[in-house]
């Protein structure tokens, strides 16, 4: 049986710029939190808050490339799309919209960073267009899908890892 440890993000608002910082660190190599992010079949298993299923519409991870998925639950949708602008082992660069409000658009880096002993830090950050909108997205609850998202995450590394023999617990 593989026991996941659940540590939830440290999610914090810039003081001088309209950014949103993300830590997070997860037991996973830089190369599968990279899957994690760029292989479509799996970003729709973690992605956003339990009970959201997610259906990936346009899906090109390389650089120049586009996205857009939808998310469901409930009989409501929210659709959200972008541009990745750099795909590489260790960064994501991306546009993020919600089309809620498609004249706010962020521009988001991941950072995959090794920590050693088979630990990562993802690291993102978000930069928005205002004060106000970064504020507005604070306010959103956007820390319930990033921390189940994360959570959902975390369960299927361990799975992997369990699948592949190489979890040590």
């Amino acid at each position: 049986m593989t026991t996941t440890t659940i540590r939830e993000a440290t999610i914090e608002a810039d003081q001088t710029v309209p950014a949103i910082h993300i830590t997070r660190d997860f037991r996973a190599t830089p190369a599968q939190l990279f899957r994690a992010h760029t292989d479509k079949d799996l970003f729709t298993r973690w992605v956003g808050p339990n009970g959201m299923a997610t259906e990936v519409l346009r899906w090109d991870p390389r650089n120049g490339g586009e996205w857009r998925y939808v998310a469901r639950r409930d009989g409501e949708e929210y659709t959200f799309r972008g541009c990745f602008h750099t795909v590489r082992e260790d960064t994501i660069v991306q546009t993020f919209t919600f089309e809620g409000m498609p004249d706010a658009v962020a521009l988001e880096t991941l950072t995959f960073v090794d920590l050693g002993g088979g630990y990562t830090r993802l690291h993102a950050m978000s930069l928005c267009d205002s004060f106000e909108g970064r504020d507005a997205w604070l306010a959103s609850g956007m820390e319930v899908g990033v921390n189940e998202g994360y959570a959902k995450l975390d369960r299927l590394l361990a799975d992997e890892a369990t699948e592949d023999g190489t979890d040590e617990s």
